[in-house]
């Protein structure tokens, strides 16, 4: 969710299909370039990917209104978007690394436009959760190809800052996509939101078309054997320790619109200002995320992340104190984005460097861990947060999180004693 100690080992010995360019090409005076046309393209997939699937927080209630159900029913969507990602994503994954990757990768990118295509026309509900699950079908597997460009299109001293920069895309869609977005339903209709999905995904598979490399990384080992990768102890905490980690924070995040509008007070002309503000907040998070993993291999990075689930613990805590200190609320949330990913690039490291040194038939698999475990989180959290909101109210939201990051505590420090 890459470079020679990781994916790029599962490169070595294969042949290009065609003669696309797999190098990045140098910047004057020597200096490798990081941002090609390729790395860009693959951003942008991401930032699509990103916007599609987060879309639904920023228009919740306009979906809700303009389908005549519930605030609660459409925040449903969240995590029955992410209960289809999560175990589509590794069996996606481990049967696309058997094709010919570019041709599909494409595919992949046509259902995802397909199913945006039909958000936009969906008549009722049932309709619109049909069109969310053809987009949850494809969206992790496109993730976890995405990775494995990695060796074709950046070098090894860049692999972290590529890892950061992919799993940035869905933060820079909350930065820029979800308020345009917003800002699109407000004036338009929330309709108007997915035709604009619709017009850049179009954008973007010509984009793919002329600057993706051709040539793939066949797997060359049985379907199954591949998941031999899951009885791995280090990999079974890792996935277990994003979990916790995206839970936390998805406990309130799936109702973030409504805590801002009814907890904090910010008026609805102001919502799209506060969700671009706390998207620079994700953005930040995971591109200091790749700076995290530089530090060691393997289980290393991630198990040093133990003090930071802490600290995240007790901020969740303190949002608790924003329905009779609003005031607290903006600078508490803005905080909270700043925590949000700072896990992302140290998972995949890990994924990718224990796949690397002992399954390196399971590289493809291992590219989509961290899309999996990181939705499995978004559908625990999503889930219990809509139960909370139900049964407790918008200020419990924070504490019940916290309890998944004390778990990413546990979790992390069991790792430490893994490697």
């Amino acid at each position: 969710m890459v470079g020679t100690s990781a994916s790029g080992e599962a490169a070595k010995g294969t042949q290009p299909e065609t003669a696309a360019s797999a190098t990045p090409a140098p910047a004057t005076g020597g200096r490798e370039r990081f941002f090609t046309p390729p790395v860009i393209v693959l951003v942008a997939l991401s930032f699509m990917l990103g916007m599609s699937e987060f879309i639904v927080v920023g228009i919740l209630p306009d979906i809700a209104r303009g389908l005549s159900v519930s605030e609660v029913t459409v925040g449903n969507l969240v995590s029955l978007f992410a209960f289809v990602y999560a175990p589509v994503t590794p069996l996606g994954s481990a049967i696309s690394g058997r094709f010919p990757r570019f041709a599909t990768h494409l595919t992949l990118v046509g259902v995802f436009l397909a199913g945006n295509v039909l958000c936009a026309f969906a008549p009722n509900y049932p309709v619109l959760v049909v069109a969310r699950v053809m987009i949850a079908l494809v969206s992790g597997t496109l993730v976890a190809i995405a990775m494995t460009y990695a060796p074709d299109v950046t070098t090894e001293r860049h692999r972290t800052k590529f890892i950061a920069w992919v799993f940035s895309g869905f933060s820079i869609a909350s930065v820029v996509g979800v308020p345009a977005g917003t800002w699109v339903a407000d004036t338009f209709g929330w309709r108007w939101t997915f035709h604009l999905i619709d017009a850049l995904t179009v954008a973007l598979i010509a984009m793919m078309v002329l600057v993706l490399p051709r040539n793939s990384h066949p797997v060359k080992v049985g379907f199954l054997s591949q998941f031999r990768l899951f009885l791995d102890r280090r990999i079974q905490l890792g996935v277990l320790a994003v979990v916790c980690g995206a839970a936390s924070s998805y406990v309130f995040y799936t109702y973030l619109t409504p805590i801002m509008r009814d907890e904090v007070h910010i008026p609805e002309c102001w919502l799209s200002v506060g969700l671009v503000v706390y998207g620079a907040a994700c953005l930040w998070s995971n591109l200091y995320a790749g700076g995290l993993a530089e530090h060691g291999r393997g289980v290393e990075p991630l198990a040093r992340l133990r003090p930071v689930f802490l600290v995240h613990a007790v901020l969740l805590c303190s949002l608790a104190l924003v329905r009779p200190l609003p005031w607290f609320g903006v600078p508490l949330l803005v905080v909270l984005g700043m925590f949000m990913y700072l896990f992302n690039a140290s998972s995949q490291v890990l994924y990718m460097d224990v796949a690397a040194r002992s399954h390196p038939g399971s590289m493809n698999l291992a590219a989509s861990l961290n899309s999996m475990s990181f939705n499995i989180g978004i559908a625990v959290g999503s889930a219990v947060g809509g139960f909370v909101n139900d049964s407790a109210g918008l200020m419990w939201l924070g504490p019940v999180g916290a309890l998944f990051a004390l778990g990413a505590v546990g979790v992390t420090t069991a790792l430490r004693r893994c490697d």
